[in-house]
C-alpha cells in the first residue's frame, strides 16, 4: 500500500493522507474519516455547545497535525474526543482471550 495525499473530497480540504490499495488502485477511507463518520453516525456531533481549553507542548500538537492531516486545533480536538468517545473495549478483550480459540468453534477446515 502506498501513501498518497487526496485530490478530492472532504479529505483533500483537511490535507488528510489516504491509503491507496496496489492492487485495486482505490483509496481506502482515513482513520480521521473514518472516526469522524462514526462519531456523525453516532450523534456526537450534532451540537457544538461545548467548550475545552489547556495548554499543550506546541511539539505534541505539531505532530498530531502532520500525523492526521488536521489543520485546525479544533478538528483535531474534536478528532481526538471522537476516537475515545468511540472506543469499544475490543484491544482489552482481544487480550483476555489470550489468543485462544473455542474448541467448539467450527472454522471450516
Amino acid at each position: 500500500m502506498v501513501k498518497r495525499k487526496i485530490a478530492q473530497s472532504q479529505a483533500a480540504a483537511t490535507g488528510a493522507w489516504a491509503v491507496r490499495d496496489e492492487r485495486s488502485g482505490r483509496f481506502m477511507e482515513t482513520r480521521v474519516e473514518a472516526v469522524m463518520t462514526s462519531a456523525k453516525r453516532s450523534g456526537l456531533l450534532t451540537e457544538k455547545d461545548g467548550r475545552i481549553g489547556g495548554r499543550l507542548s506546541a511539539t505534541i500538537i505539531a505532530r498530531a497535525k502532520a500525523n492526521t492531516g488536521i489543520s485546525t486545533d479544533t478538528e483535531l480536538l474534536e478528532f481526538a474526543l471522537a476516537s475515545l468517545a468511540l472506543e469499544d473495549g475490543f484491544a482489552e478483550a482481544f487480550e483476555a482471550v489470550g489468543g485462544t480459540v473455542d474448541p467448539d468453534l467450527k472454522l471450516g477446515f
